[in-house]
């Protein structure tokens, strides 16, 4: 196949650890070819969605701590969407009206033949937090609002909250105000930006200490490894960008049955990798735009993610 990944710009990758540089070096491994494109290179021309894409080959045995891990094969050209045998979005968040824009186009461009993986409706449908709020028989006692006066209530039955914008990521802007919080105001009206913003309040979940698991849903099914982001000490948040460490442990029981339960729908929404992110027994994010952890579950366990990724999109693409 002749693959297109939607990318950030590859020199600014961290190679050694980026879970979109594992699923090509495996794509690689199998025979097909890539091409990379930036979100702000999709364009529209006449009804016919395109892209200027660049043709690229990994370089073997180059370090990927540096730069030098791939090479340009051929000049970027202008290029139909259609004409790609699968196109991957990997483009990390901000979700900003821009990769809104950008997922329209795709969803244009599988209406033209394109295969697109994550989908783009899929994406556009899923917003990463407000997702959950589908499955809440897996999430902690919730709250999506904007209202000043819901939030105070909600802080005030729960006492133990985490609060977060709707649109962060790594960990960015997630505070958690404990029964008594002297700038619970303060945090309150700048998440919200005075209330002219929705955010979401959630029961603080003290299994975080154990660590905030990351559960992959390849083609609809579990990968049988999580990695748990395990916080620093004295901090809230597990994320890795914000200082966690990443330990790789086998599915328990219970985060089989949710995966179980959310992985088959969303794989017939045009979601073929999916990130589900679990405290404890409860469910708080799915990930849909760029869900990572690949290389960390594979270094630990042995168990080749990238590997299952190709395979799940062999399958998609049916050959």
């Amino acid at each position: 196949m002749h693959i297109l990944f939607v990318i950030d710009p590859l020199p600014g990758l961290k190679a050694y650890k980026d879970s979109s540089v594992a699923m090509m070096h495996a794509l690689v491994g199998r025979g097909h070819t890539l091409s990379v494109t930036l979100q702000d290179e999709l364009f529209i021309d006449q009804g016919i969605v395109k892209c200027t894409a660049t043709r690229i080959e990994l370089v073997e045995g180059a370090d990927l701590h540096g730069h030098a891990w791939w090479r340009d094969v051929a000049p970027a050209n202008d290029a139909e969407l259609g004409q790609f045998d699968a196109i991957i979005m990997r483009k990390d968040p901000p979700f900003d009206m821009e990769y809104v824009y950008a997922t329209h186009m795709l969803e244009y461009a599988e209406a033209q033949g394109a295969r697109v993986f994550n989908s783009g409706a899929g994406i556009r449908n899923h917003p990463e937090k407000l997702a959950i709020t589908e499955f809440s028989e897996f999430t902690a006692p919730t709250l999506v609002t904007r209202n000043m006066k819901r939030l105070r209530e909600f802080h005030a039955n729960h006492q133990d909250v985490i609060v977060k914008p709707l649109d962060g990521m790594g960990g960015t802007g997630i505070f958690r105000l404990q029964p008594v919080e002297p700038n619970l105001g303060a945090i309150l009206e700048t998440l919200t930006n005075d209330g002219s913003r929705s955010i979401m309040a959630q029961r603080y979940i003290p299994d975080i200490v154990n660590g905030d698991k990351r559960i992959l849903i390849i083609g609809g099914e579990a990968v049988p490894y999580s990695l748990a982001r395990i916080p620093l000490a004295g901090e809230t948040r597990g994320n890795l960008a914000a200082g966690g460490r990443g330990v790789a442990q086998p599915l328990t029981a219970h985060d089989l049955e949710i995966a179980q339960a959310i992985g088959p729908k969303l794989a017939e929404r045009g979601l073929i990798l999916v990130g589900l992110d679990v405290i404890g027994d409860y469910i708080t994010e799915i990930n849909v735009t760029s869900p990572t952890c690949f290389v960390e579950i594979t270094e630990q366990t042995g168990f080749d993610v990238a590997a299952r990724f190709a395979t799940a999109l062999e399958e998609a693409v049916g050959i």
